[in-house]
This record gives C-alpha cells, sequence and structure tokens, in this order.
C-alpha cells in the first residue's frame, strides 16, 4: 500500500474512532484497554487492510470485537485479585456526553434498547460480567448500537440464526438488570449525589449512625486495588460492615489533600488525592461511588482504587 492509500485508509478509520472506542469500553469495562485496542485495531487495518473502504466499518467492528473477545477471555482465564469493578470515564453533565456516545457517520444516533448513557453506567457494565465474550458483542451490537440481525451476522462472521440464538441467551442473562434497570435521569443524579454527600459528610465528622441510616441493611462495597494497592479482597456486606471498614481506611489514609465532585458513568461520584503515605501499597488516588434505591438509600458502594483504573478520570490539583 503506498502512502496516499495509508493516509486514506488511516483517514477514513480515523472517522470511526469514537464509534471503536464506545464499542471497546463497553466490552472491556476498562477505559485503558479500550485505549490499547482502538490503537491495535489501526494497527490491524494499516498491515492488513480491506479491499474496500466501503466495506470498512463492518471490518473495523469485527477486528475491535474478536480483540476485545480475547482480551476478556485472558482476563477471565488469569484471573483478578479481589473485587473487580469497571474503570470510571467521565461523562460531564451532558444527557448524551461525548466520550461515551457513539455517531454514525451521517451524525445520526446509533442507541438501541439501552440508552448510550446507561450502558456505560456501572450497573450495566456489571451486569455484561455474567456474559460470555460472545453474548456481550452480540448484546451490545443489537441493543445499544441498534445494528440489525443481518448486520451483526455481517460483522462477527456468524450465522443470523446464530446472531438471534446467542442474543435471547445474552437477554435472558441481563433478566435480572432488566428488573431495575439504572437509567441515569436527572431525578437519579439528583438522590445519588445527596446520598454520596450525605454519606461521605457523616464518615468525615465520624457520625457513624448517620452514615449507617444512610445504607440499605444489605448494602454492599467492593473495592477494587487490582491487588496492587490495600483494597478489601472480598465484598463487604451489611450497613455496619461497610461503615466499620470505610471509617479504617479513612483513618489510615487521613484527609486528602484534593478533591471534587464529579459526573463519572453517567451519576455522581467523588474523586479524592491523597498524600504520599509510609504504607507504599496505599491508594494515592481514588474514585468513590455509590448507587442508590427509589428511597436515596445506598444499597451499593464502590471504591476504585487501581491506577490504571483511573486513567480515564481528570484528578484535582491540590491548592
Amino acid at each position: 500500500m503506498d502512502a496516499q492509500a495509508r493516509g486514506a485508509l488511516g483517514q477514513a478509520a480515523r472517522e470511526h474512532e469514537r464509534f471503536l472506542w464506545g464499542l471497546c469500553y463497553r466490552m472491556t469495562g476498562v477505559a485503558a484497554d479500550a485505549d490499547d485496542l482502538v490503537q491495535e485495531v489501526y494497527a490491524r487495518a494499516l498491515a492488513t487492510p480491506p479491499e474496500r473502504l466501503d466495506t470498512l466499518r463492518p471490518w473495523l467492528t469485527r477486528v475491535a470485537v474478536n480483540l476485545a473477545r480475547d482480551h476478556l477471555r485472558r482476563r477471565r482465564r488469569e484471573g483478578y485479585i479481589g473485587p473487580w469493578l469497571p474503570s470510571p470515564v467521565e461523562t460531564g453533565d451532558e444527557e448524551v456526553p461525548p466520550s461515551a456516545e457513539a455517531r454514525l457517520p451521517d451524525g445520526g444516533s446509533t442507541e438501541g434498547r439501552y440508552e448510550l448513557l446507561e450502558s456505560v453506567s456501572f450497573a450495566f457494565l456489571l451486569a455484561l460480567e455474567a456474559l460470555s465474550p460472545k453474548q456481550r458483542a452480540v448484546l451490545l451490537l443489537r441493543d445499544v448500537f441498534d445494528y440489525s440481525v443481518l448486520e451483526v451476522a455481517e460483522a462477527l462472521h456468524m450465522s443470523e440464526a446464530n446472531v438471534k440464538v446467542v442474543h435471547h441467551r445474552a437477554r435472558a442473562a441481563m433478566a435480572a438488570y432488566d428488573q431495575s434497570r439504572c437509567v441515569p435521569t436527572r431525578d437519579l443524579q439528583a438522590r445519588t449525589r445527596a446520598a454520596l454527600e450525605a454519606f461521605l459528610g457523616a464518615m468525615m465528622s465520624g457520625d457513624v449512625a448517620a452514615a449507617e441510616a444512610l445504607l440499605t441493611s444489605d448494602a454492599r462495597a467492593l473495592s477494587d486495588g487490582g491487588g496492587k494497592v490495600r483494597a478489601a479482597l472480598v465484598p463487604v456486606v451489611g450497613a455496619q460492615r461497610v461503615v466499620l471498614v470505610v471509617r479504617r481506611l479513612m483513618e489510615m489514609r487521613g484527609p486528602p489533600v484534593a478533591w471534587e465532585a464529579r459526573m463519572l458513568n453517567g451519576l455522581p461520584a467523588f474523586v479524592a488525592v491523597y498524600p504520599p503515605a509510609k504504607d507504599p501499597l496505599m491508594a494515592l488516588h481514588t474514585v468513590i461511588r455509590v448507587d442508590v434505591d427509589a428511597n436515596g438509600r445506598i444499597h451499593a458502594l464502590h471504591s476504585v482504587l487501581e491506577e490504571r483504573k483511573l486513567a480515564g478520570v481528570r484528578m484535582p490539583v491540590p491548592d
């Protein structure tokens, strides 16, 4: 391929970058992995390009999905130390943020059964973990990016009948999520922000009773340190135990030197920077987020501590 052809191919491929990144992020749940996979897709496009540019998008989709499926299989085969959480990404205060959305070349939306912002929520990404890599790919293409059965079949080199079977099984695996979907409406964002601020305020002031009252009795806390920083290696269940563990961690870390409330994955979250500790395994950065029920009580508390998982978040700068 001559330089002119390579330039034309590169330019055409870049037009699909947002879509490819959004697909890879939803496939893997990790922003840094999505960055790496998109670059690998482009490298393969230049090394062994499709015969025609009018088939470029399906070709790029197939390569991206295959790479992401291989990555998921490898991750599951190698195992993970402690609870696995998605990596947070900034979505801002827009209804459909550019960082999470994928648009068609004509500017139309690709939104399907699940709203685009919903499909980057922690609840949705965690629900996807119950799916096989193939089910995950089919469900995302059909129900998030609104591909037809034929388009999915062509993109993934599957028969239409096989696509339908895999899609049916994927939807069945998402049944529990579908009963209480996490659609980041303005109301849910407001309830989440109020609960998060009240909980952190109670913890910082030492008001244990107030903190416990903000949690459901079966609240679960998950901490993702990836085995690289100190974190709970198992889920912590129950309001009293959650408050106890959070209180101990806050005492060990001390107060942050900088913190901000941000809109991450469609919902408010707390981003904090801590001073270096004597213990080198103590995290320097953290994202804390919550999921709330209809009454505004916290039923899930997530702490993302591993640095690579935080690559998609701007850290606040100490004064």
